[in-house]
C-alpha cells in the first residue's frame, strides 16, 4: 500500500498550513488529501468575486436544526467551503486575531501554553502586513495582509456614523484593543486574494516530498492497536488506502472533523453504540461544545446607486473589469466588506461583545436578501463571545450521510440580549446624518417603527449561521478535552487534530487567521517531536 510520513487531511485554512509547513523538510513526505476540486476557479483569487464565491458551486450546504431560543419556520443550512483554501478560498478575507482576554480564556480551560503572548509570534511568522510591523505585526511571512486601498464612498460615510453615535476610530483592530470603528485588512494584495492554497500550497507544489489529493472524501482514519496508522478514502469512485508512517493530521474543520472521528470509532461511546459503531477510544467530548457566531443582517435600499450593487449593470461591471485588469485597482480589489465594528451589546462585559460590518451591497451572501431596485446595502452583526453550546452528532454510520448540526443558537438567554440591543444599536447607526442621507427606507425588517420586543423577535426568526463553527474537539486537560495542548488525541498515539475544532472557546471576530496560526504551531509542535 502507499505509504507517507505525513498524511493531512482537509486542505482548508489549517490543513494547508500544517502540509506546506511539514513539507520544508525534505527529509519526510506529506499527503494531503482535501474533499473539494482544486482552487483553480478564477473567481476565488479576485478580491471582489466574493459575491460569487459566497453563493456559488464551492459550498457544501448542510441543514442544522433551530434550537429552543429561535423561532424559524424554515429549514435553514450552514455553508462550509468545500476546495483547496477551504473558507479562505471563499470568505470575505477579513483577517481578526480576536483579542488577548481569548487566549487567557483558552489557558483558564485547559489548553496550557496557548496565552496570547505564546501564540502572537506564530500570528507574526505568518504575515506580511503591508501596513503594520513589529511588535504586533509581522512582514516577512507568507500570508499576505493588506490595506483595502479605495474605500468606497458610503464605507467612509458609515465610518463617520459610527462616530456620530460615539464610537471611536479604531486603526488596527489586532492591536490587542478591538472597541470602536474602523476600516478591516484583508488577506489580499493588489489584485489578488492571498487565501491558505496560495500561500502556502502553490509555491510547495513543486516539492516532490508533496502530494496533493483533490476530490478525495476520506471515510475514517486506520487504528491498530491505539495507533493512527492511516486513512481509508474515496477518490474517484474508488476506495483507497494510505498509510502513514509517522502521524495523520486531522484538519477538516469543526464539522467534519468530529464526524469522521466518530465514523472511526473515537468519541461518546453510547452514541456511537446507536449508530452500530465500536468505540476504539471513549472520547465524550467529540461534537460537543460547538460554538458559532450567531448573525443579524439589516438591509437598507438606497436613493440611488451608492454602493457596489451599482456593478450589476453590464455596463458598470466592464467598466470595473478593464480598471482590474489593465491597472490591478477598482471595485475588483475589495472584498465588498471594507469597514466595520466592535462595540457592546451586553453593557456588563469588560470587552466588546459584538461585532459589525458594514456590506456595501445587498444580496451578496447566501439567504441575504437583495432589494427592490437593486441598489442596497446590509449591515451585519453578531455576538462574537457566545454563551450558547451545541453539537455535531452522527445521522447515520454511512460516511456520506450529512451529520446533524445541533449549534443550540440563543440556548443561553444572554446571546439573545445582546444580539437585539446590537441590532437595535446598529439601526441608529443607519440613522445618523452621513449614512441617512443616501438611504431610501429599510428593507429587512420593513420600514415600520420597532420596539426592543419586535426586534428581539425579529433576531429570534432571521438569526443565521456566521459560519464560523469551533470548539468540538477542544483542547484541554479533563476529561470532556479532546486533544492535549500539543493537538494529540486523547488515547490514540500518531493522531492530532489541527482546526477551528480544537479552540476551547470561539475567538472574539472572523477566525480565519486563528485556524492559520494554529496551523503555524501545529506543525512546529510536530517537528518538534519527528
Amino acid at each position: 500500500m502507499a505509504s507517507v510520513d505525513y498524511i493531512v487531511v482537509g486542505g482548508g485554512s489549517t490543513g494547508c498550513v500544517v502540509a506546506g509547513r511539514l513539507s520544508e523538510n525534505p527529509d519526510c513526505s506529506v499527503a494531503l488529501l482535501e474533499e473539494g476540486p482544486r482552487d483553480r476557479s478564477p473567481w476565488i483569487h479576485i478580491p471582489g468575486a466574493y459575491y460569487k464565491t459566497a453563493q456559488g458551486r464551492l459550498l457544501k450546504r448542510l441543514p442544522w436544526e433551530p434550537g429552543p431560543g429561535q423561532t424559524r419556520n424554515d429549514q435553514p443550512t450552514m455553508v462550509q467551503a468545500s476546495v483547496l483554501g477551504g473558507g479562505s478560498s471563499v470568505n470575505a478575507m477579513i483577517y481578526i486575531r480576536g483579542n488577548p482576554a481569548d487566549y487567557a480564556a483558552w489557558q483558564a480551560q485547559g489548553a496550557t501554553g496557548w496565552g496570547y503572548d505564546e501564540v502572537l509570534p506564530y500570528f507574526i511568522k505568518a504575515e506580511d502586513n503591508n501596513r503594520f510591523a513589529a511588535p504586533a505585526h509581522g512582514t516577512t511571512g507568507p500570508l499576505k495582509v493588506s490595506d483595502i486601498d479605495n474605500l468606497h464612498p458610503l464605507s467612509r460615510a458609515w465610518l463617520l456614523a459610527c462616530q456620530e453615535q460615539g464610537l471611536p476610530l479604531n486603526p488596527d483592530f489586532n492591536s490587542g484593543d478591538q472597541a470602536g470603528a474602523g476600516a478591516y485588512q484583508i488577506t489580499a494584495r493588489g489584485r489578488r486574494r492571498s487565501s491558505a492554497a496560495v500561500a502556502y500550497i502553490h509555491p510547495a507544489l513543486g516539492r516532490p516530498n508533496l502530494t496533493l489529493h483533490s476530490g478525495a472524501q476520506v471515510l475514517r482514519v486506520l487504528i491498530e492497536q491505539g495507533r493512527a496508522t492511516g486513512v481509508e478514502y474515496l477518490h474517484r469512485g474508488q476506495r483507497k488506502t494510505l498509510l502513514a508512517r509517522k502521524e495523520v493530521i486531522l484538519s477538516a474543520g469543526a464539522i467534519a472533523t468530529p464526524k469522521l472521528m466518530m465514523l472511526s470509532g473515537l468519541g461518546p461511546a453510547a452514541h456511537l453504540a446507536q449508530h452500530g459503531i465500536t468505540a476504539i477510544a471513549d472520547l465524550p467530548g467529540v461534537g460537543q461544545n460547538l460554538q458559532d457566531h450567531i448573525e443579524i443582517s439589516l438591509v437598507y435600499q438606497l436613493n440611488g446607486p451608492h454602493s457596489y450593487d451599482r456593478y450589476k449593470k453590464l455596463r458598470w461591471r466592464a467598466m470595473a473589469g478593464l480598471d482590474y485588469l489593465m491597472f490591478g485597482k477598482g471595485p475588483a480589489t475589495s472584498n465588498l466588506i471594507e469597514t466595520g465594528a466592535f462595540w457592546w451589546g451586553d453593557k456588563a462585559e469588560a470587552l466588546p461583545d459584538c461585532q459589525f460590518f458594514l456590506v456595501c451591497g445587498a444580496g451578496i451572501e447566501e439567504g441575504v436578501d437583495g432589494v427592490p431596485g437593486g441598489n442596497g446595502c446590509t449591515v451585519n452583526l453578531g455576538q462574537i463571545r457566545p454563551h450558547s453550546r451545541g453539537e455535531i452528532l452522527l445521522s447515520s454510520a454511512d460516511p456520506a450521510a450529512p451529520p446533524r448540526v445541533r449549534p443550540n443558537y440563543f440556548g443561553d438567554a444572554r446571546d439573545l440580549e445582546a444580539v437585539t440591543d446590537a441590532t437595535l444599536f446598529a439601526m441608529e447607526v443607519m440613522e445618523r446624518p452621513a449614512m441617512r442621507r443616501y438611504i431610501a427606507r429599510r428593507h429587512l425588517p420593513d420600514n415600520r417603527p420597532m420596539t426592543r420586543e419586535t426586534v428581539r423577535r425579529f433576531c429570534q426568526t432571521e438569526a443565521h449561521a456566521a459560519l464560523h463553527p469551533a470548539g468540538t474537539c477542544r483542547m484541554g486537560q479533563d476529561n470532556m478535552a479532546v486533544v492535549d495542548p500539543q493537538l494529540r488525541v486523547r488515547g490514540v498515539a500518531g493522531l492530532r487534530v489541527a482546526d477551528a475544532s480544537v479552540m476551547p472557546q470561539l475567538i472574539s471576530g472572523n477566525p480565519n487567521a486563528v485556524c492559520i496560526m494554529i496551523g503555524e504551531r501545529a506543525a512546529d509542535l510536530i517537528t518538534a517531536v519527528a
